[in-house]
């Protein structure tokens, strides 16, 4: 049967931790999912990051893939597709990403149960959607031949769709109750700025935080999974610890520039926050947190 790190991770309910790759690159693909056992997934964002849908998309997804000897164990490589769900341009870029060999694909800003629908039928292969079928390399991503991958692929796709909208946030329940959808991801800043509060920093706004654990009551009703972008590792243990299912524990770029600042302030003796101590430099920017 056809299986994947992430769908492992959910059918043992466990917290199932991720990062988020806005840099394109089959080695720094390579390098993020070898970069610890405990990773379940590697998301490579096509909406706000670098990586493009085409022949560059595809390498990276291998490169996630084939980052352990047994491949079984490598992270899932999930796609954000760019085009929202707010556009009519979701349904040939979902294929591009399946096509390409992703184990799951996300739609950001799915603010309708209609649009809902419309993301299972771009996802799944007839009878159960819409789904074109016709790749030569999509089943060899999977190590699948041509007849299993077509005979399993509905049951080990994940699809995922954002919440961060107001209308999303009025519709989640209609939206999680839709067969055929496997996540609800909460976008908090977006989430945040659309309902007029300011970005977390690194938290939510106290009204926004009730506002994502409705969605993950509502979610975990459905019987759905909730997952949430978070930027440090203390952020998603504790996101963990209240029961998401699913959590982005930092992006690429923010590792990279949050571990440089550390080991640059140690080598030139200047104290830093990282180490619980008073900071006097501090990054250029948050951990990729605009882009959620």
């Amino acid at each position: 049967m056809a299986t994947h790190s992430l769908l492992n991770a959910f059918r043992a309910n466990k917290p199932a931790f991720g990062v988020w790759l806005t840099t394109p690159g089959f080695f720094h693909a390579r390098t993020v999912a070898q970069a610890s056992p405990a990773l379940s997934w590697v998301a490579l964002d096509c909406e706000h990051g670098l990586p493009g849908v085409g022949p560059a998309l595809a390498e990276s997804i291998a490169a996630v893939h084939g980052a352990r000897a047994a491949g079984a164990d490598a992270p899932s490589a999930l796609v954000r597709i760019a085009a929202t769900g707010l556009s009519d341009s979701t349904s040939w870029q979902i294929k591009h990403a399946l096509d390409a060999g992703a184990r799951g694909v996300l739609v950001p800003m799915v603010s309708s149960a209609l649009k809902a629908q419309e993301v299972v039928a771009d996802s799944l292969f007839p009878p159960r959607g819409r789904r074109g079928y016709g790749s030569s390399f999509t089943h060899y991503n999977w190590g699948l031949s041509a007849t299993e991958y077509l005979a399993q692929a509905n049951d080990a796709v994940v699809v995922m769709v954002q919440i961060e909208t107001p209308e999303g946030l009025a519709n989640v329940r209609e939206i999680a109750a839709v067969d055929g959808i496997d996540v609800l991801f909460i976008g908090p800043y977006d989430l945040s700025i659309s309902l007029g509060y300011p970005a977390p920093a690194p938290d939510p706004h106290p009204a926004v935080e009730k506002e994502i654990q409705h969605i993950k009551e509502e979610v975990h009703k459905a019987g759905k999974k909730c997952a949430i972008y978070c930027i440090t590792g203390a952020q998603a243990a504790r996101r963990a610890a209240e029961g998401f299912d699913m959590i982005n524990v930092i992006s690429d770029v923010g590792a990279m520039s949050s571990a440089i600042l550390e080991h640059v302030a140690t080598a030139a003796g200047i104290r830093s926050e990282a180490s619980g101590q008073e900071s006097v430099i501090k990054p250029q920017f948050e951990v990729g947190a605009a882009s959620v």
